[in-house]
């Protein structure tokens, strides 16, 4: 059986905001993928951006560098 980790799930108001941050996160070889937004969170879109929540707190200086736009983070124990 799989463990649940702690994740960093950052949401969207819109898909063109999540296409945009799964685009330069690959570019920019930061980790991540998109998924359907958890029951559990509100969200303006469908999508929601998931990465290890110690991915996060290192990486987000370098996403807001990058520009990147989301509607807020939140931290959640995600399978």
């Amino acid at each position: 059986m799989r463990e649940k980790k702690r994740c960093a799930v950052l949401t969207f108001r819109t898909t063109t905001e999540a296409m945009a941050m799964e685009r330069r996160c690959g570019e920019q070889g930061i980790p991540g993928r998109l998924i359907p937004v958890p029951k559990e969170i509100a969200a303006g879109c469908g999508l929601a951006w998931r990465m290890e929540a110690e991915d996060y707190a290192r990486l987000r200086p370098e996403l807001e560098r990058l520009g990147l736009r989301f509607q807020r983070a939140a931290e959640m124990m995600l399978y």
